[in-house]
């Protein structure tokens, strides 16, 4: 598979809401580097991530742009993400069904055929001022 193909497939299950198809795309020692926080390493501390998200929000991304350096192994996605705050998350303010609408952005790299590293992007302050705005 190539790497766009690659990608393509990881958006295509995030939008499926399929978790097991996002997770049999990446390495076992995926580095997931969260929006302005830290690195989670391992395929068991994505799985928390993508359930700690299910919990929380249900998000559709659409118009995904990926550029790719396929001899590399690198990719970059831009898209916009449609979503709804649906249960309080750590450290935000209340949800109660806020709707919102931002654009991201992610960095990858791929090695052995998988994704072994990603990189989330979002205007965490504009999504904020979106929910807070309801």
């Amino acid at each position: 598979m190539t790497v766009r193909a690659l990608i393509a497939a990881y958006y295509a299950a995030f939008n499926r809401g399929d978790w097991d198809g996002m997770l049999a795309l990446l390495s076992d020692d995926i580095a997931h580097d969260l929006n302005q926080g830290g690195r989670q390493v391992g395929r068991q501390a994505f799985a928390d991530f993508l359930t700690q998200m299910d919990r929380c929000y249900r998000e559709q991304l659409s118009g995904i742009r990926i550029l790719t350096d396929e001899n590399a192994g690198y990719a970059a996605a831009e898209y916009i993400v449609d979503g709804q705050y649906l249960r309080d998350d750590a450290g935000l303010p209340p949800a109660s069904g806020q709707r919102y609408q931002l654009p991201g952005a992610a960095f990858f790299e791929v090695h052995d055929g998988k994704i072994s590293r990603v990189s989330n992007h979002y205007n965490l302050a504009e999504w904020i001022r979106q929910i807070q705005a309801i």
